[in-house]
């Protein structure tokens, strides 16, 4: 990590240089708050690995979290970016999307090479390893590496490195996502494009197997989708706020769409009862086919978000320009 982390200049005052400091956020958990020199900036508690905030450089969030999110152990923080590992949902033995998003993780401050082409100065590298207790309900060993980059654009880019450290031979699968809350001013005002004429699994029906309309998604109801095979890029444009999400994956072959819409949203202790109008989750991830690595073997995942500025033609976004565009 850079050795700037001591400093403190106040969020609202943009530094002339990128920083990365660590300081106490919610409930005394450690955060690491990276600022990118325009202005931009993120949030990253230690609890989960977990982004909790993402700002441009007007200071305006793009992120959603909960008002109700609870910053406490065992549970999982409402809203960011939670990460979903070793097993994404209820897709296996383990409690909902796994234990990576509800374990105290470390600052790795050693990290081996990392082959990346990013000029960000505004990062941080965290690692976790299982405990004895993780080894009893999943018993493998591993080293999962992230490291979370703020570009000097204000983009925001996820790394995860996972290897299998397994001193006996044997091989383990896993399944993952990014869960990203995105911030948008109103869900019926919201499309997603680059998911058309895909398949997704239904997970409000058995995670039956349906083909998507040849339209950009729009919603209007409760959802909860799979998408197979999904492009490396996906937009997500809030018309209101004249603003597109481009979300760029690699390594990460499904992607989920979820709203939980105004009944689950009552049901949830942690997410306030309207609040499913102002957030939409796109989650890069490998759902459909597990990743199975052996012994000394490394996956790696990497999603990369960026905000941009809606281009209006005649009342519509060029879906080509932000899905073909650099």
């Amino acid at each position: 990590m850079s050795n700037e982390k001591e400093k403190t200049a106040p969020s609202s005052a943009p530094s002339s240089s990128p920083s990365v400091e660590v300081c106490k956020g919610i409930n005394g958990f450690d955060k690491v708050l990276l600022r990118e020199a325009r202005g931009s900036s993120a949030e990253v508690y230690l609890y989960g690995g977990h982004v909790t905030s993402w700002k441009n450089d007007h200071g305006e969030e793009l992120l959603f979290l909960s008002s109700k999110a609870i910053f406490k152990p065992p549970k999982a923080i409402r809203g960011g970016i939670p990460i979903c590992f070793p097993q994404f949902g209820s897709l296996g033995s383990l409690d909902q999307h796994g234990f990576a998003r509800n374990r105290l993780w470390t600052v790795d401050d050693d990290p081996p090479p990392f082959p990346t082409n990013t000029l960000s100065k505004a990062f941080v590298d965290l690692i976790l390893k299982p405990s004895e207790e993780d080894m009893k309900i999943w018993p493998n060993s591993f080293e999962f590496r992230l490291r979370v980059a703020l570009g000097p654009g204000g983009d925001l880019m996820l790394t995860s490195r996972i290897r299998n450290t397994n001193s006996d031979g044997k091989p383990f699968s896993f399944t993952f996502a990014y869960h990203t809350y995105f911030s948008v001013s109103d869900i019926s005002e919201v499309r997603v494009e680059g998911l058309e004429t895909l398949d997704y699994l239904d997970n409000l029906q058995n995670k039956e197997r349906f083909t998507e309309q040849g339209d950009a998604l729009t919603f209007e109801s409760e959802v909860d989708k799979i998408y197979l095979s999904t492009p490396t890029k996906i937009a997500i444009i809030d018309h209101e706020k004249k603003r597109t999400f481009v979300l760029r994956k690699d390594g990460l072959p499904d992607a989920v769409v979820w709203n939980p819409w105004d009944k689950k949203a009552k049901a949830m202790a942690d997410f306030g009862d309207d609040e499913y109008k102002h957030m939409l989750c796109v989650e890069a991830a490998a759902i459909e086919k597990p990743i199975t690595l052996k012994p000394g073997e490394e996956w790696k995942g990497r999603l990369e978000l960026s905000a941009v500025p809606s281009s209006y033609c005649s009342g519509q976004l060029d879906p080509q320009r932000v899905l073909q565009g650099s």
